[in-house]
């Protein structure tokens, strides 16, 4: 049976890969993005790069107590979990605004099929991934670790936005308007996730733990 000390390099393990991830899927997204106007795919990139801090909030909050089994620090975790809650309020505004932008201007991507592809990629293992950090939080009882699973699940709800967003114009073109609707889908997840975050590092009552998460 696995010990705090073995959950605690097990979510130091996931957090690294996390990281090289979702840094690369981010870039790719983002050039993408900016290179075909397509605010879905771009503000999925950003997305992916706020996955990439909250990782490293992670690593903040866990690497220098790596086999500890004990006294893990509750202003740690209201700090990290604090930090990535802001990182998603900001990215969900600018996703909000320029995806408001666009709609106004009429503003069209050129393509949304590295949207489709990425999208897919992203599916392909991001369930477990998910359900790896789900179970780390619970047996750490760790806020932080549950919100860092949250940016995984929100991962895998605007993996699903970005295609259907990106398959519904890439096969009907006339429908320009949906790239923008769909980023701003993709922003109201962010926003959601950001609130709650914030909301509960706030709360006089915070204790660290993840009862009552976002993850689930």
């Amino acid at each position: 049976m696995k010990g705090p000390s073995d959950w605690t390099r097990r979510v130091i393990r996931l957090s690294w890969f996390t990281i090289f991830y979702n840094l690369l899927e981010g870039l790719v997204s983002i050039g993408f993005g900016v290179e075909d106007e397509s605010i879905a795919l771009a503000g999925f990139g950003g997305d992916s790069l706020i996955e990439v801090a909250s990782a490293f909030f992670v690593l903040w909050r866990f690497r220098g107590e790596a086999g500890l089994g004990h006294g893990l620090s509750l202003s740690r975790e209201r700090s990290a979990t604090r930090g990535i809650g802001g990182l998603f309020l900001v990215l969900g505004f600018l996703t909000a605004a320029i995806s408001l932008s666009n709609l106004y201007r009429g503003v069209r991507p050129e393509t949304t099929l590295p949207g489709i592809v990425i999208s897919c990629i992203s599916l392909s293992f991001m369930f477990a991934l998910w359900r790896a950090k789900k179970a780390a939080a619970l047996m750490l009882d760790s806020r932080t670790v549950a919100q860092d699973a949250a940016c995984s699940l929100a991962c895998i709800q605007l993996s699903f936005v970005l295609l259907a967003g990106s398959a519904v114009y890439q096969f009907a073109p006339g429908l320009g308007w949906v790239d923008a609707v769909a980023a701003l889908v993709i922003s109201g997840f962010i926003l959601r996730e950001g609130v709650e975050a914030v909301r509960s590092a706030n709360r006089p009552e915070f204790n660290g733990g993840c009862c009552g998460c976002s993850c689930e």
